[in-house]
């Protein structure tokens, strides 16, 4: 199997080249990524619990699907991917904001991204991936604040830092 590559940018999220998706985490190299949130009509967000085997963060709680851009693919093509390819379904999404961050984890890799966040909406059950997924939950916005004040160790860095900037967009959709 051909090991995935991810696409090295500047700090202007421009393409400086292509690295093996583990080497560019080794090395704490800036690359472009996207996170997914997907929400429902009562306003919740669509969390998954990380599978036991990822290189990363295993079973930790996140957005409802992150990963990286082909080279050639636009953040929208990429998300509606790997939506697929993770909690099996797709919907239409909205980029929303970028962002930088870097966060090192404890198995001596990097997260360096340039991370392009994005809404959809589906209101039925996913078909998650096992591989990809160990579980998934709805949840109000409100309550995933509060756990992770309460839990903070229970979810992935990146998800809390994007949910920090992301909270006030969620609220907004939650209806009254």
């Amino acid at each position: 199997m051909i090991e995935e590559k991810v696409i090295l940018v500047n700090e202007k999220d421009e393409p400086i080249g292509l690295m093996p998706k583990m080497e560019a985490h080794q090395k704490a190299l800036l690359h472009r990524a996207f996170s997914v949130f997907v929400m429902n009509k009562k306003g919740e967000t669509m969390l998954q619990q990380r599978a036991k085997d990822k290189y990363h963060s295993p079973l930790l709680w996140t957005n409802t699907c992150c990963s990286h851009q082909r080279e050639g693919e636009s953040n929208i093509t990429a998300g509606k991917r790997r939506l697929m390819e993770e909690m099996g379904f797709t919907t239409d999404l909205k980029e929303l904001f970028h962002f930088m961050y870097k966060a090192p984890f404890d198995n001596g890799l990097t997260e360096h991204e340039f991370d392009h966040v994005m809404v959809g909406y589906f209101e039925e059950e996913p078909n998650i991936n096992p591989e990809e997924v160990a579980d998934w939950k709805w949840m109000h916005p409100e309550d995933i604040k509060n756990d992770i004040m309460e839990n903070p160790n229970e979810y992935t860095a990146w998800f809390k830092i994007i949910f920090e900037r992301f909270y006030d967009h969620l609220m907004q959709n939650t209806p009254s």
